[in-house]
């Protein structure tokens, strides 16, 4: 069975949920559990929006490209999108945000940390930073990116399934 899918989408919103749907027929077809495939469709949706948010989409063939790689006890999703010089203040932010959640021993301190920042203070840039600490918590997930070759950012995560109480088949 195909142990992993790629999706190559054109930076559009509504792109987000046909993506999450197939995605997660995808995961349903190796049998991991309805939590699962639920905390993994959410991370897939939270790296898209971000790919999209932040990308730069100036020429017609740029696009966002998932990647969806199972093993036997891990998930890896890689979300790929271009950038320019003008990402380099998200780029730094993401770097901040990923280093302060590593800074935690359990994502879920983070996770209530983070929603406690944004409930006391009004957000600057309407960036909380919330759908990354999730990422992190619900998706039992370790983030990482780089800028790889052509400024294309690569927003990679790593999900643990050893939890995971796989459906009957």
């Amino acid at each position: 069975m195909k142990k992993s899918i790629e999706f190559n989408i054109k930076p559009d919103w509504d792109e987000i949920e046909k993506v999450r749907n197939e995605s997660a027929e995808f995961l349903q077809s190796h049998d991991l559990s309805d939590d699962t495939i639920h905390s993994l469709s959410m991370i897939i949706s939270e790296l898209i929006e971000n790919g999209i948010k932040y990308g730069d989409f100036k020429m017609v063939a740029d696009k966002v490209v998932v990647v969806i790689n199972l093993e036997r006890n891990t998930v890896t999703i890689e979300v790929f999108n271009p950038v320019d010089e003008s990402a380099l203040k998200h780029l730094s932010r993401l770097d901040r945000t990923i280093q302060w959640i590593r800074g935690y021993q359990d994502p879920f301190e983070a996770y209530i940390n983070r929603i406690k920042e944004v409930s006391q203070k009004p957000l600057q840039d309407n960036e909380s930073g919330i759908g990354l600490v999730r990422i992190a918590y619900e998706g039992n997930a370790l983030l990482d990116f780089f800028v790889g070759d052509n400024n294309l950012l690569n927003v990679s995560v790593v999900s643990n399934l050893d939890g995971d109480d796989r459906n009957p088949s």
